[in-house]
């Protein structure tokens, strides 16, 4: 596209030069350069033109003409295979979401949507960013859809009938808790994480259906409290959850109630023996956790067990727990 403009302007320039020295005043000049290769057809400005001035236009035409024509379909062709190219783009995007089960959608993709999708990418998990904004739209690597997440429309097209988990990151608390209340009552069983800005609309979103509510900047404040009380185990807590960089991982792993483990104590379930994870808590249905379970804690359906371990050894208490 580059060249084609620039070879026209190259005729323009060629041309009107041409038109000066066989006489013609500079507008003239101009005007009789576009009308010939633009082949509108008007009439030669001199009444009696020379041979010299004839040969001359007649060049023009051929090249100019031929120039024109190319700068045109280039600059067609990049318009329409950019508009092709992001229809089909989209629509093979869109059939894979509509594939896609079990995934997170995140609306939002602000400076904390853009975190959080990060992090949720690095772990392996599939993630489809629903943003209104056109451009931080196109600027999302992975999977997305371009709406507003208020609307059903949008957000059932992001697939919230099979996602696994909501996380609403708009900037808007109001935003939020729409969007909550709304997949909530589409979904009664979704998990669904919000975020809040102003510390008064927790309760608001919660009521709403929220099962967690989080406010960045009092994640943020309580991160450089840990950072000045203990650094170390920051860094260590932020390396185990996020840098991948070690090989234990934590994880939550719920206790079916059709589980061969249900009503056993972990040390007739023997957890740490038959997978090498290791228990730090237990969280009962009620909401409250039991860190540092002794061997005799009884495992109940419900429960939600914290766990250190490798992926394969987490892997084998997820199975072992079924």
């Amino acid at each position: 596209m580059q060249l084609g403009c620039g070879l026209l302007l190259a005729v323009i320039v060629i041309g009107t030069s041409g038109y000066l020295v066989l006489g013609l005043d500079p507008l003239d000049a101009l005007y009789q350069t576009v009308t010939t290769i633009s082949t509108v057809g008007f009439r030669e400005l001199p009444d009696d033109p020379s041979t010299g001035f004839r040969v001359f236009t007649m060049v023009l035409i051929l090249t100019g003409v031929g120039v024109a024509l190319y700068t045109a379909s280039v600059l067609l062709e990049s318009v329409v295979e950019g508009r092709l190219t992001e229809r089909f783009g989209r629509r093979r995007m869109q059939r894979t979401i509509d594939e896609l089960s079990g995934h997170v959608i995140l609306c939002g993709w602000g400076r904390v949507g853009r975190s959080i999708e990060r992090h949720l990418s690095g772990a392996g998990v599939e993630v489809v960013v629903v943003e209104a904004d056109p451009e931080r739209c196109d600027a999302v690597t992975g999977l997305s859809v371009c709406g507003d997440a208020t609307e059903d429309e949008v957000m059932t097209a992001a697939g919230l009938e099979r996602a696994a988990t909501l996380v609403t990151a708009v900037d808007s608390d109001a935003a939020n808790l729409f969007i909550t209340l709304s997949a909530r009552d589409r979904r009664p069983e979704l998990f669904i994480v919000s975020r809040v800005r102003d510390e008064a609309n927790e309760a608001k979103l919660r009521q709403a259906g929220a099962d967690r509510v989080v406010n960045p900047q009092q994640i943020g404040g309580g991160r450089i409290a840990a950072l000045a009380l203990a650094p170390n185990v920051a860094d260590f807590l932020d390396v185990v959850m996020h840098d991948g960089s070690l090989e234990f991982r934590l994880a939550d792993i719920t206790v079916p109630e059709t589980s061969p483990l249900a009503r056993q104590s972990l040390r007739q379930a023997q957890v740490r023996d038959r997978t090498g994870a290791l228990v730090l808590a237990i969280r009962g249905a009620e909401g409250r956790f039991a860190t540092n379970p002794t061997p005799e804690s009884i495992l109940k359906g419900g429960d939600v067990l914290i766990a250190i371990g490798t992926g394969p050894q987490l892997d084998e208490l997820r199975t072992l727990i079924g």
